[in-house]
């Protein structure tokens, strides 16, 4: 594998990663919605508990971001 393919294969392994997230979130935050107009008193006890889950889920598209930069920069070169 030489340095091009790296750099340009690394986007889409980024772009690949943040579906995962993005869809999560989508479903979380769908899934808030849908219990906070069903009863309405929940909301104090569901809202924390879906920031926490929407931190966790974002957690794993940075680290996708994470990995193409440590691969990119680091590993990369060295296969040259």
């Amino acid at each position: 594998m030489d340095l091009s393919s790296a750099l340009l294969g690394g986007p889409l392994a980024v772009g690949l990663a943040s579906i995962g997230p993005g869809i999560g979130i989508g479903l979380l935050s769908a899934a808030f919605f849908n219990s906070v107009a069903r009863q309405p008193e929940v909301q104090g006890k569901l809202q924390p508990l879906l920031f926490t889950c929407i931190a966790f889920i974002e957690l794993l598209g940075l680290l996708g971001f994470v990995a193409y930069f440590l691969f990119a920069f680091k590993i990369a070169p060295i296969v040259q």
